[in-house]
């Protein structure tokens, strides 16, 4: 436990922002999109960790809208 103790305290601020910032686009996103009640789940993970929320949004949320849009 004595590593996290040697983790500067600028780091954790920048990966607090980092976190926020994440969570926020992914849910601001997922409601522009249409996700419904899928926007808070989206946001909320989004919270949880760098970058498998954003990657996992972008492989199922974006790319197939975009393949979608396409098509019509």
């Amino acid at each position: 436990m004595s590593e996290l103790k040697d983790v500067p305290l600028w780091l954790w601020i920048c990966l607090a922002a980092v976190l926020m910032l994440q969570g926020t686009w992914i849910f601001r996103d997922a409601q522009k999109r249409g996700e419904g009640g899928m926007a808070w789940f989206w946001g909320v993970w989004g919270l949880t960790g760098i970058p498998t929320p954003a990657v996992c949004y972008l492989l199922f949320v974006i790319l197939p809208d975009r393949r979608r849009r396409k098509r019509d």
